[in-house]
């Protein structure tokens, strides 16, 4: 198929047979196994899915691209074994398709633009995939996994709904068109919103005014919540928290002890 990679759309597709058989190999896909695939493109990862799994929810926003797949697996639309839709993936409901999925899981190479988004949208939904296996920029997975033990929003954010891992590098070379950067495969396992009680939104509120200002330590950023404790300080002693410490600095489980101290005055 001739088709010119759309710019807008973060169009890069992947040429790599390891790779595209690692994503499969990293999501521990049985074959019972509903995935959800994030904008296929010309369908190579989701040829890999269909020979594995019994159900793809492919959803293509590129309208010439989504032509291409209707014609390229009419049969397995037409077995039911793919169910292709032709939407934008942040305006996408799964509640909303035919066959309700309680359980799935995502697999997908996604553009860098709306990385953040789709983690947002899926991670923070009241229907959670299981497990997320994405193909995204190779720095934006490296802070996700926090390798140099410095967090951030994003990676706080992930880690507080699942356990990333890190599963490969894929140089800019094995796609088409090659993008200025190299990619990375991550996997999202073990998701769910067991961490929070009723304390989801707060959560957040913390973290962002934590990393608000990061050249701040903790203590002078927090001092900006709208939801204050009587004496910061006074909890950091309890806590036994270096006074001095920047947001980085801070593991998600001490973070989860200052969400509780907050949430008691809330």
């Amino acid at each position: 198929m001739q088709h010119k990679p759309k710019k807008s759309l973060g169009q890069n597709f992947l040429k790599s047979i390891p790779a595209l058989n690692m994503m499969c190999t990293a999501s521990d896909l049985n074959t019972d196994d509903v995935v959800l695939e994030i904008g296929p493109g010309k369908g190579a990862l989701t040829k890999k899915l269909l020979e594995k799994v019994s159900r793809v929810i492919a959803v293509e926003k590129d309208t010439e691209l989504f032509s291409y797949l209707e014609k390229k697996f009419e049969k397995e639309i037409k077995d039911k074994q793919l169910i292709l839709i032709n939407e934008d993936i942040l305006e996408f409901e799964i509640q909303d398709l035919p066959h309700q999925q309680t359980s799935y899981k995502i697999i997908a190479n996604i553009p860098y633009n709306i990385t953040g988004a789709i983690f947002k949208k899926f991670l923070s939904s009241n229907n959670q995939p299981s497990t997320m296996t994405l193909l995204i920029q190779k720095e934006v997975a490296k802070r996700i996994i926090a390798r140099d033990n410095k967090e951030s929003i994003l990676s706080l954010s992930v880690k507080a709904y699942g356990d990333p891992s890190y599963i490969m590098k894929v140089e800019k070379r094995f796609f088409s068109p090659s993008p200025k950067v190299d990619s990375a495969i991550i996997t999202i396992k073990n998701i769910s919103k067991n961490k929070f009680k009723d304390e989801e939104n707060l959560f957040f509120e913390i973290i962002k005014a934590g990393f608000l200002h990061k050249r701040k330590i903790l203590i002078k950023n927090l001092e900006n919540l709208k939801v204050k404790l009587p004496n910061i300080k006074e909890m950091f002693q309890k806590l036994d928290i270096n006074p001095k410490i920047r947001a980085e600095d801070i593991s998600l489980e001490i973070w989860f002890k200052i969400l509780r101290e907050f949430n008691k005055k809330a």
